[in-house]
């Protein structure tokens, strides 16, 4: 496939994952099943939960927001007690955010309820198709990478 007919089809791909990332969006706030867990401090949790105590500016770059909306989204989370600060031996200015366990038992929970939602798709997927969606959505994303989610940089001039 030629490099105008792989980018047309590419744009089938962003005509879909728009509509599904709101969608999916929707239904997380809709249907979350532990009290002030939205998508934003969901996202966090879950960040949180597979990697361990990081920095705001960390999650803000492993999720591609905005340092202040993860912060908002830190803050809520601390505020329910589903997350704590610690001293950051690297930085001192810069705590580390971690799970309480409250906020474990919120991620699991949460987690396990995607999950089941998920269990609803069609067993007509093989490996080799999720495979391949995974690699061109994760090919996609690596076309983004220069992306300043802050704005703190200045866009690099178009080819």
């Amino acid at each position: 496939m030629g490099p105008d007919a792989r980018a047309r089809r590419l744009m089938e791909v962003f005509d879909l994952v728009g509509p599904l990332y709101r969608k999916v969006f929707r239904r997380i706030e809709e249907e979350t099943p532990v009290a002030g867990v939205g998508v934003g401090v969901r996202a966090v949790l879950d960040l949180l939960h597979r990697n361990g105590p990081l920095t705001v500016p960390q999650m803000s770059r492993a999720q591609a927001l905005s340092r202040q909306f993860v912060q908002r989204m830190v803050n809520d989370a601390l505020a329910r007690g589903y997350a704590e600060t610690r001293p950051n031996p690297a930085h001192r200015r810069s705590s580390l955010i971690a799970l309480t366990p409250a906020g474990e038992r919120a991620v699991r929970t949460v987690v396990a309820h995607e999950h089941a939602q998920l269990r609803r798709i069609g067993g007509d997927l093989t490996d080799a198709e999720l495979d391949a969606c995974v690699k061109v959505l994760g090919r996609m994303l690596d076309l983004f990478d220069d992306v300043d989610m802050d704005g703190t940089t200045p866009p690099a001039p178009p080819p």
